[in-house]
């Protein structure tokens, strides 16, 4: 299940990681290593023959790039925020998964792409 925490970002991240779920193999390695716990399992719900992945808090994810440094799969891409929206979009994974969590994710997607248009716009 998607998770968030609801408040409001106060600052954005150069970047921020996005899983490409179809890479992922569920080996935690990325969860070993982030330092805010924002990375969470996703079990193959009601499909337990399916390969585990793991998904991204991205209201929590601090951009350090721990997670796609230490992915031995390359599953895991550090995306500007400004370009958040199409890289959520495309990441993949099974069916159920996105049809279940893929809208929340593309709306916080949208949240914090917007936030980052917003703060460029105010620099010029």
């Amino acid at each position: 299940m998607a998770k968030g925490t609801g408040k409001p970002r106060k600052k954005i991240p150069r970047a921020l990681a996005v899983v490409r779920a179809d890479n992922c193999t569920g080996c935690e390695a990325c969860i070993e290593v982030c330092p805010v716990d924002c990375i969470y399992k996703v079990p193959g719900e009601d499909q337990p023959h399916l390969q585990s992945f793991v998904d991204i808090d991205l209201e929590r994810c601090i951009g350090c790039d721990l997670c796609e440094r230490w992915c031995p799969w390359d599953a895991i891409d550090m995306v500007p925020p400004t370009q958040l929206v199409a890289a959520v979009a495309d990441k993949g994974g099974p069916e159920p998964y996105l049809e279940k969590n893929g809208a929340q994710l593309i709306a916080v997607a949208q949240t914090i792409q917007d936030l980052a248009i917003e703060a460029q716009q105010a620099k010029k």
